[in-house]
């Protein structure tokens, strides 16, 4: 109650949002610019945060999503003049490592997982099942390109040429702005953009990350002991917390335990 009275001195305070999970538009993952940014916008605007700390969770998912929201971020840190520490928990991979490098400063578990720094695309063929059960597929287009990678044709190896040349593209953006956060601190001394992962330590020697450390500890050291958290996180609506879009979050919770599979976890 003293902290709201006029002449009294607050307590300094971080602002804590938290990126977990999958990182897709519309309703598929819980990390996406639309639902992000109304939190993202309060946690820099309300109550003049020492800092805004990011906890990462994300094996990853749309580049674009994940571009937007670094920008956000970036945009409000330099517009407001405060800095921003992420703090990593079990794995910040592919785009969720480029949440992160929006950052100033990222720090990590040990047992954290970092990198990915690769784009990836995965679909699959029945041309060959469709034929077995003599079923014919029709398809007509205005547009040489307008089928593209129809996974029930046979693949077609200019389809194929065209995916990379876009899949080398969106690379091609990670890794600038991978450089363009961790600037010199990055040392090449393996391959770094290849989708490779490390561990923390590993991570923080090739200057992937700035360090080990974890958010509570981290910001009393910095800011003092009564430094205080404004965490700002999703909210569940009253559909979903009813089991209206029971499937549909069955569906999108299978997609991100695979992702996360991948790691191991």
């Amino acid at each position: 109650m003293f902290d709201r009275l006029p002449f009294t001195k607050k307590p300094p305070s971080v602002a804590v949002i938290r990126l977990q999970g999958m990182i897709a538009s519309g309703p598929r993952g819980p990390v996406s610019d639309h639902a992000l940014a109304p939190l993202i916008e309060k946690a820099f605007r309300k109550g003049k945060p020492k800092a805004v700390a990011l906890v990462v969770n994300s094996p990853g998912g749309s580049p674009v999503q994940s571009s937007l929201i670094a920008a956000r971020i970036r945009r409000l840190s330099e517009e407001k003049e405060i800095p921003v520490i992420a703090f990593v928990e079990d794995v910040a991979a592919s785009g969720g490592y480029w949440l992160a490098c929006a950052a100033d400063e990222i720090l990590a578990d040990e047992s954290s997982i970092l990198g990915s720094i690769g784009v990836i695309s995965a679909s699959f063929g029945a041309h060959v099942l469709l034929a077995r059960q003599g079923v014919e597929r029709r398809v007509h287009t205005a547009g040489q390109s307008k089928s593209m990678l129809d996974p029930f044709r046979p693949e077609n190896p200019k389809d194929v040429a065209r995916l990379e040349a876009l899949l080398g593209d969106i690379h091609a953006a990670f890794i600038d702005h991978v450089k363009a956060r961790r600037g010199d601190r990055l040392k090449p001394v393996e391959p770094l953009f290849e989708g490779d992962v490390w561990l923390a330590r590993r991570a923080h020697e090739l200057g992937l990350i700035d360090g080990i450390g974890h958010l509570a500890p981290e910001m009393k050291r910095r800011y003092g002991d009564k430094v205080r958290f404004r965490v700002y996180g999703q909210k569940r609506g009253i559909l979903q917390r009813l089991g209206a879009t029971f499937f549909q979050d069955a569906i999108a919770g299978i997609e991100e335990r695979a992702a996360y599979a991948r790691f191991g976890l």
